[in-house]
């Protein structure tokens, strides 16, 4: 090849990547960083997720859960999976996470294989990063297989102080959320994208109780769906003992990842109130409405909001490290 033709090309590879990763992301991120060292690594991860999925239908949900936690809190680098320590308060205790996060055992395992196969090559990072991708297709189908890049190496810290604080929360408001989503390099369509992931998954009753006895003026909450509130309040009882119970995001296909989620917004059936705080926004309603007219749109829009939140903050070259185990650092 002519040498300036390949530095040509090497310029227009790298102005991709500035333009359409994620301002953190790195040009050392690669589709085919891992073909030579570990070329049964997809395979691997999605035989895991499989298994996983096989013996609990929820932890597709959980695992893309899991790598939204890790990536949410100072960028995608595997902090979410580390163990309290000595000297190290990481995130698994932190009010977001503590007995709602699920998922660990699996990645744990994922990890075991892939060191048999090619041990002290693949980060947790992108361990994780791959496996919501194939927890995704599992239940939706190939269309939702969006390509990744990867190379992302682990972070040797966490913290519970910055899981309290960056994650949102199911009682902020659409502004407030956006604004946590924008410190991350992502936008408002993100915002309405990727809350399109509860299309799948449970939620605690504490999430959302509230809204179903005294909302306002020791009422529901009148925007809810009259048949769905009946229902959830059977489900949720106005008693503490009924707080960690579970009641599916979806109601009507929980165990299927499509655009049924945003239609149930428009019905007014958004289990959590920042779910369906997304119709009462004037920049946020059409875009629901977009997407519960066109799954295809969704499919499209959710792949590429996956790959800009896999994106964020994250570390390569010679920055973190590969992890042997998940749980602590080397």
């Amino acid at each position: 090849m002519d040498l300036n033709l390949h530095k040509s090309l090497l310029v227009i590879a790298c102005l991709f990547c500035f333009l359409f990763l994620s301002p953190r992301a790195s040009c050392q991120l690669d589709y085919k960083f891992y073909d030579f060292t570990c070329p049964s690594l997809t395979n691997i991860v999605r035989d895991g997720v499989l298994s996983a999925i096989a013996n609990d239908t929820r932890m597709a949900a959980s695992l893309l859960r899991l790598h939204f936690h890790d990536c949410f809190v100072n960028g995608c680098d595997g902090s979410v999976l580390l163990d309290d320590t000595d000297t190290l308060k990481g995130e698994k205790n932190a009010l977001p996470n503590r007995n709602s996060v699920r998922g660990y055992e699996v990645i744990d395992m994922i990890k075991a294989n892939l060191e048999k196969a090619c041990p002290s090559t693949v980060s947790c990072t992108d361990i994780l990063t791959l496996a919501a991708r194939e927890a995704v297709s599992v239940l939706a189908g190939r269309q939702y297989l969006w390509a990744l890049p990867l190379g992302r190496r682990d972070g040797t810290t966490a913290s519970e102080n910055a899981a309290n604080e960056q994650l949102p929360s199911p009682v902020e408001t659409v502004k407030d959320i956006t604004a946590k989503f924008t410190s991350k390099g992502l936008d408002v369509k993100d915002v309405v994208v990727l809350s399109g992931a509860h299309t799948i998954g449970f939620a605690r009753c504490i999430t959302f109780k509230q809204r179903l006895f005294k909302y306002a003026d020791g009422k529901p909450d009148p925007t809810l769906d009259a048949s769905l509130l009946q229902k959830l309040q059977t489900t949720c009882p106005d008693q503490a003992d009924s707080d960690t119970k579970l009641a599916p995001l979806d109601p009507l296909t929980s165990d299927k990842f499509d655009n049924v989620y945003f239609r149930n917004l428009v019905n007014n059936s958004g289990v959590l109130r920042s779910d369906q705080a997304l119709m009462g926004d004037n920049t946020t309603a059409p875009m629901v409405i977009d997407y519960s007219r066109s799954p295809l749109l969704f499919s499209k829009d959710f792949g590429a909001s996956m790959v800009k939140l896999a994106n964020i903050g994250v570390l390569t070259g010679k920055s973190g490290e590969i992890r042997k185990n998940c749980r602590v650092v080397n």
